[in-house]
Formats: structure tokens, sequence, C-alpha cells
């Protein structure tokens, strides 16, 4: 099966199952469906870093500081970020993601609306990522990532979602996650 042909969840603004679509049926529609974002850190604390595939369907190409994906029909968003973090990274055995927030992204008119989960999860395992998914990656510190925020292209979601994640950081004077 093909990632256009994926079964998704279609829901609401308030986050509600409404119905199922194919995904590329919910992109071309602009329908509301589940999203994971997962920050992984390493052993030393470093951001997993990664440039999409020229193949993607959405944001082809780019850069993101999130692994992750759309939340398959009838899953859970912590089975997603589990899912996703591990096909992504090439890695079996991590530790389950831990939920940092949840948001409402609008990709004016790229792809839709979707609800945003971010995630946390540190990978001591050595990483062999989906060459599906992954042109490139890299662990940059988290100096080295603000670096590149204004250099590099990165995925307008993913973006959204650094944001998100280090907003929370402030608020709660410490750094999100394992």
């Amino acid at each position: 099966m093909s990632s256009a042909e994926e079964i998704l969840d279609v829901v609401d603004e308030h986050d509600r199952v409404i119905g199922q679509a194919p995904r590329g049926e919910v992109y071309a529609r602009g329908l509301v469906h589940r999203c994971v974002f997962i920050r992984v850190r390493d052993a030393r604390g470093r951001v997993f870093v990664h440039r999409r595939t020229p193949g993607k369907l959405v944001f082809p190409s780019l850069y993101d500081m999130f692994v992750g994906g759309v939340v398959g029909a009838g899953e859970s968003y912590d089975d997603a970020a589990l899912r996703e973090a591990e096909e992504e990274l090439g890695v079996s055995g991590l530790p389950r993601p831990q939920p940092v927030f949840r948001f409402l992204y609008d990709s004016g008119g790229v792809a839709g609306k979707w609800w945003s989960a971010v995630y946390e999860v540190r990978c001591e395992l050595p990483v062999d990522p989906q060459v599906e998914e992954v042109a490139w990656h890299g662990f940059l510190t988290d100096d080295e990532l603000e670096a590149r925020l204004a250099t590099w292209e990165w995925v307008p979601d993913g973006l959204a979602a650094y944001r998100g994640l280090r907003a929370h950081e402030l608020r709660t004077g410490r750094r999100a996650g394992p």
C-alpha cells in the first residue's frame, strides 16, 4: 500500500473522530487528521535532525527537528509516536516517547489542518534511519539547531511544533522530555 492509500481517522476541530479516508484524499480535501512529532535526543542530549526525502507527499526535501508522521485509523497518539520513532530511526526497543503538548496546525492550504501531538524520547541506540523517509541526518546541540533555524529550510509544521515546545520549556523553566 502506498502512503497515499493509508487510511487515517478524520477528526473535527475538537479532535473527535468523525470518519476515515485515505491519506491522499485527506490531504487533497484538506480534512483534519492527526499527526505526531517526536523530538529525539541522543545520550549526549543532542537533537536528531534530518532532511526529508524528495518523494514525501508533504514538505519534500525540507529539514525537520522531529521524527513522526500521521496517526493511522484507530491508532492512539502514544502508539503512533513509538511506531513512527522506531520506523524513522531504524531502531527497535526504544523507550515509549513522553507526551508534552498538543496543538492544531493549519497548513495554509497545503494539506489541511492536523492535530499535532508533540513528544520527547531519548534514543541511546545506534540509529539507521529509514531511507524512504530520511535523505540526511545528524545530531545537533541545541545551540547548533538554533543557529540553523534561519539558514536551513524547515518543514513549517515542525517549526511550529518546535516553537511551541520552546515556549513550553520557557513557561515551565525546564527542558521538556527525558
